[in-house]
């Protein structure tokens, strides 16, 4: 039996068997254990014409006992330097944030996750944040990357080029 349950179970399986029916250009998905429909392996293709073109970029989904109602988690396995992607992979853009108002004020309510969303979408975002040349450096998760765009940007591709041109390796 397959970790989670009623709908969000039927949801799961059906975004997967979509994607599996009709794949989207630029991702795959597939679930990391067949037993687990909570916990998806991703991996994104680097954009082409970006910093990240040529790469291949694994991650996992981890999707809440809610979902849909509230978002998933995702995680990159392989080593990442964007100033919205942590040290430790995990992405941080609105729409997998929870829905509702930002106690900080950075994003309005309609920018952050609705249950609509699917990891088709999900994958848009992350694709068009990696598209973006110089990266936005709002409300920054990687601090050390952030600065090092402001400060040091022909420095900042460098580094990303190496790990995408890496990541194609594995």
């Amino acid at each position: 039996m397959a970790s989670g349950d009623g709908k969000n179970n039927l949801i799961l399986r059906r975004q997967l068997a979509d994607l599996k029916k009709n794949p989207v250009d630029g991702f795959s998905a597939g679930l990391v254990d067949d037993d687990n429909l909570l916990v998806w392996e991703i991996v994104l293709i680097g954009p082409a014409d970006t910093l990240y073109e040529g790469g291949f970029f694994r991650a996992i989904l981890t999707f809440p006992p809610e979902y849909p109602l509230l978002p998933p988690k995702m995680r990159f396995v392989t080593q990442m330097w964007h100033p919205n992607i942590y040290e430790n992979g995990e992405v941080c853009i609105s729409i997998l944030h929870a829905p509702g108002e930002d106690q900080w004020g950075y994003e309005a309510a309609s920018e952050r996750w609705l249950p609509i969303y699917t990891v088709e979408t999900i994958m848009v975002s992350v694709t068009s944040l990696l598209s973006q040349d110089p990266p936005s450096l709002d409300s920054p998760a990687n601090v050390d990357a952030a600065k090092q765009v402001r400060e040091d940007l022909a420095g900042y591709r460098s580094k990303v080029r190496r790990l995408a041109s890496q990541s194609a390796e594995f």
